[in-house]
């Protein structure tokens, strides 16, 4: 199974582009690793924002490929059952998994219902830009968890 990470704009500070990378790199030793960014759209109204996102994100998508929306509205998770949806798509034999996190007004309603499902990673407000940095993290801790090592205590 391959794995995309999926973004709405570009990564902006180094320090948070090297985490990306650095977690990136650690995940590439479990699944293939890949991670794409669409532009973001500026100067409308937030749901022409959204709406112009989403046809650049599914634009972005394989077809066939299975999608997680990342999103504060969705379903929260503990790390080991994050793993277990990651374990459970890789074990389904899908080909590819795309996680994707919106702009800074999230995803449009034609987007949301093209995906699988959503996940929380907190009931907290992130700026996107952090987001990736966090779900970076928790998709190595998943894959670590997957392979029963020390990372996750």
């Amino acid at each position: 199974m391959r794995l995309r990470l999926l973004w709405v704009g570009k990564s902006q500070e180094e320090w948070l582009k090297e985490g990306i990378e650095e977690y990136r790199r650690r995940i590439g030793r479990y699944f293939p690793v890949e991670i794409g960014e669409v532009r973001e759209e500026k100067g409308a109204e937030a749901e022409a924002m959204r709406l112009k996102e989403g046809e650049r994100l599914e634009k972005a998508l394989s077809k066939g490929s299975r999608l997680i929306l990342l999103d504060e509205r969705g379903e929260e998770c503990t790390s080991p059952q994050f793993a277990g949806i990651i374990g459970r798509y890789r074990d389904s034999g899908t080909q590819e998994l795309v996680f994707a996190i919106g702009g800074a007004y999230g995803f449009s309603e034609p987007f949301r219902g093209r995906a699988d499902r959503t996940v929380a990673l907190s009931r907290m407000t992130f700026t996107h830009q952090m987001v990736r940095l966090f779900l970076a993290e928790q998709i190595y801790r998943g894959c670590t968890i997957l392979n029963n090592e020390q990372y996750h205590h």
